[in-house]
């Protein structure tokens, strides 16, 4: 499979979480843990960064989102009543988001390290 292919899939398995998962555990720590093997697919899939390059490039991106959060950035922006900017940047810090941004990060670092050595062999 491939990274655009695999980012189509986490994407649709996002949209379904969003919408029929409403748990404490799932939707906020699964969805939280696949946005960043979400977008790690998507920057995979269209540049040449290599593995840790395009990992660090999403938890910084992912991690500035959330620091956007915390400076309420659509409040400031007037953009509270926008269901999309509210979804796409979000309205509230959570370390806890940060700690799932990093799960995710190593997980995909891992399956990226373990799926170079079955080539390899």
């Amino acid at each position: 499979m491939n990274y655009l292919t695999a980012a189509l899939v986490i994407f649709v398995l996002e949209v379904l979480i969003a919408l029929y998962v409403h748990d404490d555990f799932v939707r906020p720590w699964g969805g939280d843990v696949l946005v960043v093997v979400l977008l790690y697919c998507s920057v995979r899939g269209v540049t040449r960064l290599n593995v840790l390059s395009a990992a660090l490039a999403v938890w910084v991106f992912a991690c500035f989102i959330e620091s956007l959060q915390y400076l309420q950035i659509v409040r400031i922006l007037g953009l509270e009543d926008n269901a999309f900017a509210r979804t796409i940047i979000g309205t509230t810090f959570s370390w806890s988001d940060i700690v799932a941004y990093t799960l995710g990060i190593v997980l995909v670092v891992g399956v990226e390290v373990v799926m170079s050595k079955r080539q390899a062999v």
